[in-house]
């Protein structure tokens, strides 16, 4: 049963990250295109609750995602069960999100 629900999660997470992964390549196209300078860029994302929530549910979604897909590498490749198991793959969705959110928080200003 725990398998089935780490798949789905897996699944929902990639469906998430999908239109994510568009709207940041198109505006990181618009501003390179646009000719901004990485300060001009930080100059319109800071405070703004917007880019705080878009970059956040990314993060949030990347962390679960490569945390569930860590987990099948770990559990076949390297024959982890149980405890170990969880360990690996909650410590590194659990890195991957803490990493992610700081760097959220220092473009952000939130």
């Amino acid at each position: 049963m725990l398998d089935m629900r780490l798949y789905m999660a897996q699944r929902l997470s990639a469906m998430a990250m999908g239109p994510f992964v568009l709207v940041h390549i198109a505006v990181m196209i618009y501003a390179i295109q646009g000719g901004l300078s990485a300060s001009e860029i930080l100059s319109r994302t800071q405070g703004s609750v917007f880019w705080f929530l878009f970059y956040g549910l990314f993060v949030v979604a990347a962390g679960l995602h490569g945390a569930i897909g860590l987990r099948v590498i770990a559990h076949e490749m390297l024959g982890l069960k149980g405890w170990s198991l969880g360990a690996i793959t909650w410590g590194f969705g659990i890195g991957v999100i803490y990493m992610g959110a700081r760097a959220v928080m220092a473009v952000t200003g939130l």
